[in-house]
């Protein structure tokens, strides 16, 4: 699987931006998707991840009510929802698949593709 992340881009605190993540390759609906982060100086962290199904969402406990993950089958496509933004959510953004639901859906090792990445960055 070929992994497109876009939509990152520069927002005042408070502001929203929805990312996209553009799979290619194989069959998009085999993979649980997720959406991890990192910032200048620390380790990725596990953001939202969403089953293969679209069925069951899982989120950061210090992002939840702020951002949402989704995903559309028909478009092979993986979105993130990022609302009331922080400085301190001002990171990297990556999208990664995982088949179906192997592992654990907030370990990085889980996922065996890879986006490259998009910036945020939030203005205080």
């Amino acid at each position: 699987v070929q992994l497109q992340a876009s939509g990152g881009g520069l927002v005042q605190a408070g502001g929203s931006l929805r990312l996209s993540c553009a799979a290619s390759g194989r069959t998009f609906s085999n993979y649980g998707m997720g959406w991890f982060r990192q910032a200048p100086g620390k380790e990725r962290e596990f953001v939202a991840a969403i089953s293969w199904s679209g069925d069951s969402e899982w989120y950061a406990d210090s992002l939840k009510g702020r951002f949402t993950i989704s995903r559309d089958n028909a478009k092979n496509t993986v979105y993130l929802q990022m609302n009331s933004l922080k400085p301190e959510d001002t990171a990297v953004y990556y999208c990664a698949a995982r088949w179906y639901s192997s592992g654990v859906y907030y370990a990085l090792h889980s996922y065996i593709y890879w986006g490259q990445g998009t910036q945020v960055t939030v203005s205080s």
